[in-house]
This record gives C-alpha cells, structure tokens and sequence, in this order.
C-alpha cells in the first residue's frame, strides 16, 4: 500500500508541470476572456463599466456576424473536402506499389506549402490572381477561356472563393503526410486476404484501408474543423476582410473590434465565441467518431 502511495506520488510530480502549464496557458485565459466580455474596457483606460451580456446581445444583431459565422461555416466545409476527402485519396495513390518508389518526391513536394509562411503565401497568391499581371489570369487567356479572367480578390462573389483555395493548397499536403503514416501502420496482412479474396483497389480502399485509418481521420477532421473557425492570417494579408467585407471571418472580425476600434470586451466576446463554436463542433466529431470505442 505504501509503495503503492509513493508510485502515485511520484506520477503527480511528473504530471504536475503540464497540468500547471495547461492551466495557466489554456484554461485561464478562456476564463478571463468570459469575464472580460461583460465588461466595457479598453487598452487606454484603468477603468471598466459592468455592461453583462450586452456585447452578446449586439453581436448576435450585428450582420456582419453572420456574414463572418458564414465564411467560416465555408471555410470547414471545403477543408473537409479537399483537406480530408483529396487528402485521403492523394494519400491512398501514393501508397500504391506503383507509384511507392516515387514516393519520397511527392511527399516532398506536397509537403512544401505548409511549412512556408502564412504571410509569405498570402503575398504569393496576391500576385498570383493579380487580374492584370497574374498567372491565373494568364493562364486562363492563354487557354482561351478570357470570359473566367477575373478580378478574383476585388470581386465580393469571388474573393472569399479565392481565398480559401489558397488554404486548401497549402494545408491538404500536410493531411496526406498524416494519412501516409496512418496508411503505412495498417498490417500488410489485411491487404493480403483482400487480394486473396479479388477485391479490387476501391473496394480494399473503402473496406479495409478507411476503417483502419478512422483515429487519425478523426484527428484531422477535427484539426481541420478548428483551423477553419481560427482562420486569420490568409483573410488579413489577401483582402483584410475586404472587398466590403466579403471575406470577413471570425479572426478578423476580433483583430478589427480589439486593435481598429479597441473595443477591448466586444473582441473578447467574439473570442468567447470562437471558443464556444470550436468546443461544440470538436465534441459533435468526437462524439460521432466514438474516439477510442470499437465501432
């Protein structure tokens, strides 16, 4: 019994570290942002006006809210996608013993565009669809479908398009490296019996390849659904939200309360928000994943 008191005592200590970090880092802002929200403050002025659920009222009245809530929504439903749908069929074609030796080549270059700067692309792919001198545009001339040119940033019905393509080429390469690991773990015996059986590749995909890999498609569907409600620096850099706040999202919307109008507890609303949205969304996957249940 004693040893067993001093084992537990010893595991404490080795967890205490991270649970203080977890808590000071994680869970208390999330608490101080809460309470900032009910409070009329900003970065200039020592005193703050008790204004309760105030902010929450104006923000569910603002359109522009919805406007961002919609972008968002947008921003998820296309990185699922392309992020987690291609994501998972790239993985699936390089995995195959075809296309396996030139493997390391492609993981390479899928892999690229997410380790560079968020900022360095978003500059990239501004000149890119510059409607005068960018490659898209060029491109499309070139092939002779002039009428698809199109001012692609500066037009509110495209711009948000636009926006989150450049996303889903810089972060699908990252979801095929998660998939290709997940792919490589599943034992080769399984694939054996299927050829054995004379399943076809689609079939092997669906039945043995997809059931096998549902942890890690869980994870990325819900790392996936959280970039898509953090979104910031893309919407920043290429259109700052603009035109006419088209491409307003969440992120953006809470740098221009906090920093344009130092509307220091509207923005942590937002952010309260954000957290509530994210929380949400995270459980309903975790709950019809049934993480770490047998199906």
């Amino acid at each position: 019994m004693t040893k067993t008191f001093k084992n537990s005592q010893t595991a404490i200590l080795f967890i205490l570290p991270a649970l203080l970090f977890i808590l000071f880092f994680v869970f208390l802002p999330i608490v101080l942002n809460l309470y900032n929200s009910l409070f009329r403050w900003n970065s200039f002025e020592a005193g703050r006006v008790f204004v309760g659920l105030e902010y929450y009222g104006r923000l569910f009245k603002d359109p522009i809210f919805f406007t961002a809530l919609k972008n968002n929504s947008l921003y998820a439903v296309i990185s699922l996608v392309f992020q987690i749908g291609m994501g998972l069929i790239i993985a699936a074609i390089l995995e195959d013993k075809l296309i396996r030796r030139f493997q390391p080549f492609f993981r390479t270059v899928f892999f690229i565009p997410s380790v560079i700067s968020i900022a360095v692309v978003g500059l990239l792919w501004q000149l890119l669809y510059n409607p005068e001198v960018g490659l898209v545009n060029g491109v499309l001339n070139a092939i002779g479908q002039s009428e698809w040119a199109l001012s692609w940033l500066g037009d509110s019905k495209t711009a948000i398009y636009a926006v989150v393509a450049v996303s889903q080429w810089q972060y699908t390469g990252y979801m095929v490296m998660l998939f290709l690991l997940a792919m490589q773990k599943i034992p080769f015996e399984y694939y054996e019996a299927s050829m054995i059986d004379g399943a076809s590749k689609i079939k092997t995909f669906f039945f043995i390849t997809l059931p096998q890999m549902k942890e890690m498609i869980l994870v990325g569907t819900v790392i996936t659904v959280i970039g898509a409600f953090k979104v910031f620096d893309e919407v920043y850099v290429m259109t700052n939200g603009g035109p006419g706040r088209s491409t307003e999202v969440l992120g953006t919307m809470l740098y221009r309360a906090a920093f344009r109008n130092d509307e220091m507890g509207y923005a942590s609303t937002i952010g309260t928000i954000i957290f509530v949205v994210t929380l949400t969304l995270s459980l309903i996957q975790l709950k019809i994943g049934k993480s770490g249940k047998e199906a």
